[in-house]
């Protein structure tokens, strides 16, 4: 009943506001930015109108635009595109497809010799993490360099624009290049605005932003009337994205995070991990919105792609996140409390990646207190580092 009512409410709230529509969806009524330019687009195989044509056809077929240069970002171009590629059409010229992900993370001068203005068209996930905001804030970089420019099509946040978690780093890497929320609470073209507006990247860039429409900000992905398209291979629920923010810190352990298994992030686990146990303490803590349920799972290396897994075939005592309130689960936190429980159960085994690790969680506090089996009063603060000020500096980029 209560699935029924959700269902409801849901469709009566797009009823009521109009059905949302993406940056792509509104492009016939911006050709006037595009006319007679010859276009660079930064997009993935996310980057689709609701009725499913892909912002490189949609260009195609604008009068007056010409497709010069494509990008893409980590996973690539459409999910194949390497760098030099190139795609071609039976009644178009090939077009090349550059990788900015790998040895260039940032357009060169030379990619972008026969582009006239950037366009960025990809579906974030909402975490820090995420490598496509920091795709966007390197082509950022290279339009302000070259007095290109930049034109970036709004998508809504999957796991909501309205909660901002999760410490703020004091490192940058291609996990977190400025400092923001590990769950940001923001768009893409927020982002966008964020990261000129503070001067992360040169105030000469000319940005423009197509916004969403019929958008609020405290829409779940499913809410939004939009299909899932999974932006990577291991994001491919919204559940998976709803747990992401917080339990990506698990690649920094010698605890598998679940990748090659159908559950990437809802998993973790080990071959020597007392999961039974590690479950039961996890329960007693009735952390919001979630239960972990003792289980098994043997990760498998997927052909196709270049990393392998964790115990690659080894059975793993594994932990499954169940969410059962998704408005009020802290995933960082909850995150930090499994660690805590694990370092408690097998003080001598959990290990980390200090340089990863570090990278994830923003600096090398909270690494400090869960190596040395602190507890959750020392771990608390520092899962709140920077937010206040974050908070206030996101503010003045909103644009819903």
């Amino acid at each position: 009943m209560k699935h029924l009512i959700f269902i409801l409410s849901a469709f009566l709230l797009l009823q009521c506001r109009g059905k949302l529509q993406t940056g792509a969806d509104q492009l016939q009524n911006y050709q006037h930015l595009f006319k007679g330019k010859r276009l660079g687009i930064v997009a993935n195989h996310t980057a689709v109108d609701a009725s499913g044509r892909h912002i490189v056809d949609i260009f195609r077929k604008m009068p007056g635009v010409r497709v010069s240069a494509l990008f893409g970002p980590e996973h690539g171009f459409r999910g194949s595109a390497a760098d030099g590629q190139h795609i071609r059409d039976d009644s178009l010229s090939a077009i090349p497809v550059y990788s900015l992900y790998g040895a260039s993370r940032m357009p060169s001068a030379e990619m972008l010799r026969d582009v006239d203005m950037l366009v960025f068209d990809i579906q974030d996930i909402g975490a820090r993490y995420y490598t496509y905001i920091w795709s966007l804030s390197y082509v950022m970089d290279a339009a302000a360099a070259l007095g290109i420019p930049l034109v970036v099509l709004d998508r809504p946040n999957p796991i909501t624009a309205e909660f901002v978690q999760g410490a703020v780093n004091d490192t940058s890497s291609f996990v977190g290049r400025f400092p923001i929320a590990a769950r940001h609470g923001m768009t893409v073209a927020e982002l966008a605005r964020m990261f000129k507006g503070e001067g992360w990247v040169a105030d000469s860039l000319k940005l423009t932003l197509i916004p969403l429409k019929n958008y609020r900000r405290d829409l779940w992905y499913d809410q939004t009337g939009l299909p899932f398209i999974a932006p990577s291979p291991n994001m491919g629920s919204l559940e998976i994205a709803t747990v992401y923010p917080g339990m990506c810190l698990i690649e920094g352990t010698n605890l598998s995070e679940g990748r090659g298994t159908d559950s990437p992030f809802l998993l973790s686990g080990a071959p020597w991990l007392n999961s039974a146990r590690a479950a039961r303490l996890l329960n007693d803590l009735q952390l919001p919105g979630v239960s972990f349920v003792d289980t098994a799972f043997t990760p498998v290396h997927i052909p196709g792609k270049a990393h392998h897994p964790k115990y690659e075939g080894q059975r793993c005592n594994g932990i499954y996140l169940k969410i059962t309130d998704r408005q009020r689960f802290k995933p960082f936190s909850t995150a930090l409390r499994l660690l805590l429980v694990v370092k408690k159960l097998h003080p001598e085994t959990l290990s980390f990646r200090p340089k990863g690790f570090d990278r994830l969680a923003g600096s090398d506090h909270i690494r400090g207190v869960l190596e040395k089996g602190g507890d959750w009063k020392e771990l608390l603060p520092l899962t709140r580092h920077g937010l206040q000020k974050f908070r206030q500096q996101r503010q003045k980029y909103l644009l819903y």
